[in-house]
This record gives C-alpha cells, sequence and structure tokens, in this order.
C-alpha cells in the first residue's frame, strides 16, 4: 500500500503543526476568573465569543491526533519484502530546523489582529504546499517527540542497491539490520525491523 497522495501529505503537515497549535492556545485562551462571594459564570456563548482564536487552534490539534491515529494505523499493518541496510545517516536534525524554522517565528504574530490571523493562516497554507510539494512532510517535529525517528539509507533489496531514501522508524536501526518499508512516497519510507 502506498501513501503517496497529496492529502495524506498535508495531514502529515497538520501533525507538524500541534507544538504551534498548542502554543496558540496558550498565548490566546481568555478564561476570566472571579475569587469574590458575588461571582457568576459568564455564559458558554460569551466564554466562545472570548476564545474563536483558541478554539480554532485546538480543533487543529484535535484534526492532527486524528490524523496521527490514521497514519499510525496505515504503518501498523505494512509488509514488505525484508531489505538490507547497507548504509545509515541520522538525519533527526531536520525536525529541530523545520521548528525554528517556522513553528517559532509564527508564535510571534499578532494573534489578536483579524489582519496578522489571516496573513498567518495564508503564510500556514503557503508554507504546507511548499511542505509538500517539496517532500519535506517527514521533518515533523510532532513525530520525532511521539518517538519516530528519521534516517537517509541505502538499501540493499532483491531488485538491486536503492541509494538515498528517507525512513522514519520508531526503532534505532543501524547498518546490517533487515527492515520492511511502507511507502509514504518514491524516497521516502516508514520503516520497522524485520
Amino acid at each position: 500500500m502506498r501513501i503517496n497522495e497529496s492529502s495524506e501529505k498535508f495531514e502529515l503537515y497538520i501533525l507538524s503543526l500541534w507544538f504551534l497549535f498548542l502554543l496558540i492556545i496558550i498565548v490566546t485562551v481568555d478564561i476570566p476568573f472571579c475569587y469574590g462571594d458575588d461571582c457568576k459564570f459568564i455564559g458558554f456563548l460569551s466564554l466562545l465569543n472570548r476564545n474563536v482564536v483558541s478554539v480554532i487552534a485546538f480543533a487543529f490539534l484535535l484534526f492532527g491526533t486524528v490524523y496521527y491515529f490514521r497514519f499510525d494505523y496505515r504503518i501498523a499493518g505494512s509488509k514488505s519484502i525484508a531489505a538490507r541496510v547497507v548504509k545509515i545517516e541520522d538525519v533527526n536534525y531536520e525536525h529541530l530546523t523545520f521548528l525554528t524554522t517556522y513553528i517559532i517565528p509564527l508564535i510571534c504574530f499578532n494573534l489578536t489582529s483579524v489582519r496578522y490571523l489571516l496573513a498567518l493562516g495564508v503564510l500556514l497554507f503557503i508554507i504546507g504546499v511548499i511542505y509538500v510539494k517539496t517532500d519535506k512532510f517527514y521533518a515533523n517535529p510532532t513525530l520525532a517527540v511521539l518517538g519516530f525517528r528519521v534516517y537517509k539509507v541505502n538499501l540493499q533489496t532483491r531488485v538491486g542497491l536503492v541509494e538515498g531514501i528517507v525512513v522514519i522508524s520508531k526503532e534505532r536501526l543501524a547498518e546490517g539490520d533487515q527492515i520492511s518499508r511502507l511507502g509514504l512516497d518514491d524516497k521516502v519510507y516508514f520503516v520497522r525491523k524485520a
């Protein structure tokens, strides 16, 4: 089974923004607290109106959670003929690059201004298109936190040597390991030890 549709890559992009959505919730949530005898609840509608941005960020956080479970379900059934790792390079630094380049600067937007929120939405959409088109969907800080590792490898398969592919694994890999793989893209695979 190949997972190479743009919509599925975009799901991994939404998943990669979990930390941004979490930070947006922390920065924008507005829940009034009162500690007096004459305090009363302001009502759900009023609370919702005060927290529209937080609610939208929370919805995307939930979408990311659903997308993670869908991804995890797909990769759980990966079956292929085993290949042997003949060369391996750890490229986990790409998670940090994505985090520091995209997510951290975006939290500096003025999240109380409609104009800045629209600009943030357009920017996130453009970054998402670039993320999917350049096949950098594997540089996902959320997957790193969830225990996934990224490697660039050369594999010896039945057909021959396959060079320069990126693999995502929950396990630590080393040269000589036998792995089974599920294609996420032409050059990106989810793998597990065979």
